[in-house]
């Protein structure tokens, strides 16, 4: 049986694993190089190896508006992680930051998340970053990309480019340089899995010529020196450029 966000999935004592049953657990990613599915394909790198089944989504193809894929992700994007059960019972989860906060909290051992089981500052700062992360700031940079590459040419708004750019570099980027000019990564000396998404977002604002300074440019050379950043972007092309072709079939059911 699978579900999307989890309906239908009655909850049991099964639900309390320890982290090795947890590893029991299958996971499988829907993933397209370049977008957000690489931050969940860093962590589960990171949390569990290659222990994990990748199937690459083509975009551009717009198989994301199949009846298939709909029906894992009504909402025709990547991420999609099925996550399924020793007992075959399954799931889809659809947000990106979700995914990051569950698998993080899921390998205890492996550190990249301040204990969930009491209320301490680090625990707040750490998932007040993770969905800065996954919300504010994705949002920003999508709309950037959203008028500058996407949208049919004729649909696009300067005006809307030029305030979230200007949004981008007046609120969002100094509030990160602060942090990042004092502490090796995003919540302080300490890798944590919502570098996974802040560094992921830094990598996708470098590329729109935002988050230009020296103090990114040594966090994501921080970054880069994990194994687990390596296999995560890997199947990136220095070829692939931001512009979609308007001619791609996912143009025309593009909704935003």
């Amino acid at each position: 049986m699978a579900s999307t966000l989890g309906l239908g999935l009655a909850s049991s004592s099964a639900d309390h694993k320890t982290c090795g049953e947890n590893f029991a657990m299958k996971f499988k990613l829907y993933h397209c190089p370049g977008t957000r599915s690489a931050r969940v394909k860093w962590l589960l790198h990171e949390l569990i190896g290659d222990a994990f089944e990748v199937e690459i989504v083509p975009l551009l193809e717009a198989v994301q508006y199949t009846p298939d894929f709909l029906s894992k992700n009504p909402n025709h994007g990547v991420p999609v992680l099925e996550i399924t059960a020793q007992d075959g019972n399954s799931m889809h989860m659809i947000e990106s930051g979700a995914m990051i906060a569950l698998l993080a909290d899921s390998f205890p051992e492996k550190c990249l998340a301040p204990c969930p089981d009491h209320l301490s500052l680090q625990r707040a700062d750490y998932l007040q970053m993770l969905h800065f992360g996954a919300s504010w700031m994705d949002m920003v940079l999508w709309q950037i990309r959203v008028h500058e590459h996407i949208l049919p040419s004729s649909d696009r708004d300067p005006l809307t480019v030029r305030r979230y750019r200007r949004k981008f570099a007046n609120e969002i980027e100094p509030q990160l340089h602060a942090r990042l000019a004092t502490t090796r990564f995003i919540c302080g000396d300490t890798f944590s899995a919502a570098d996974c998404v802040i560094g992921q977002n830094v990598r996708w604002a470098r590329a729109y010529h935002l988050c230009a300074h020296d103090v990114f440019t040594r966090y994501l050379s921080r970054l880069s020196e994990r194994p687990a950043y390596a296999q995560a972007f890997s199947d990136m092309t220095r070829t692939a450029g931001p512009e979609i072709p308007e001619d791609s079939p996912a143009v025309a059911l593009f909704t935003g």
